[in-house]
Order: C-alpha cells, then structure tokens, then sequence
C-alpha cells in the first residue's frame, strides 16, 4: 500500500472517507449511483466493467461480479471478456460494451466513425451515455484504487479479500 493507514482504520474508509472526505464522498456517491441506477442489461455491464478491470489491474475490480435479482454472469465470463474480438459467448451489445471499454481506457481518440456507427445502431443516445459515466467510474477509481495499493484491502461482500489481499471493507 502506498500510503500510511493508522493502526485500526479501515483502508478504503480511511482513504476515501477521511483523507479527503469533501472528494472522496462524492466520488463514492458516483460511484455507487452506476450500480444503483443503470438502464444496461447485466452482460453488456459487466462486459464493460471487467474489461477496465483487467485493463487497470484492480485485484479487488477483477474479482467482483455485478449481481442483480440473485443472478451473476456465467464463469468463465471474464475469460470471455478477454477474448472479446472472437469469443461466441457474446451477443454484438456485449461484445461492443468491452470494445468499447478497452478503446475508451487505450485509444479514446481512435473512437472512428466506423465504430460510432456500430455503437448507434446497438445503444440509444442515452445508454451510450450511461455506459460512458460507467467506464470512466470504474477507469478512474479502479486505477486510483491500484495505484494506491488499496485494491488489495478491500474485502468482497462474501467476506474474501481480492487474490493476494489482507482486510478492510469496500
């Protein structure tokens, strides 16, 4: 971890919460609200968020799955999701939310005509809208959270902490 937590604080609590809680909250609040009030179907969400998540590295991103009404995507989704271009697991929403994922995250200049033709003709004006919020969430507080190291802190909500990780809360 790259910053010094005092003896008993919860990391991400400490981090996000009393380091700078005027930024962190709102940031929390953002953050949460692309869970709480998105209009994309389960894969095509999950697609998109695991993909920033391998992009950025995030043990604790990498590890979590989305759940709704009980259901979780598949196992073997993530690998699915790595293999984007020719996995026939995906239908074409999906798969876009992942290309469109990794352009945003590595080449967001690259975004060519060709590509915002296929994206229209998938994704209303509004969800592209939504799913962008929804990258540049997870893109920047996934990343913040590795850099800083706190992705191994956090503790899932079945109580396992990401691959390598000791403690903490979300």
């Amino acid at each position: 971890m790259r910053i010094d937590i005092p003896g008993g604080k919860d990391p991400i609590a400490y981090v996000w919460g009393e380091m700078v809680p005027g930024i962190g909250a709102a940031a929390a609040n953002f953050s949460l609200a692309v869970y709480a009030h998105t209009t994309l179907g389960l894969r095509e969400f999950e697609a998109a968020r695991l993909r920033i998540a391998q992009i950025n590295g995030c043990a604790f991103c990498l590890d979590w799955r989305t759940e709704r009404d009980g259901t979780k995507v598949e196992e073997g989704f993530a690998d699915a999701v790595r293999a984007w271009r020719t996995t026939a697991a995906f239908d074409e929403r999906t798969r876009l939310a992942a290309e469109y994922a990794e352009r945003y995250a590595l080449d967001h200049h690259g975004l060519d005509e060709e590509f915002w033709a296929r994206m229209t003709a998938h994704y209303s004006q509004v969800e592209i809208v939504e799913l962008s919020m929804s990258i540049g969430s997870w893109l920047a507080f996934g990343r913040l959270n590795h850099v800083l190291g706190l992705d191994t802190v956090c503790v899932l909500p079945s109580g396992a902490t990401p691959a390598g990780g000791g403690g903490g809360s979300p």
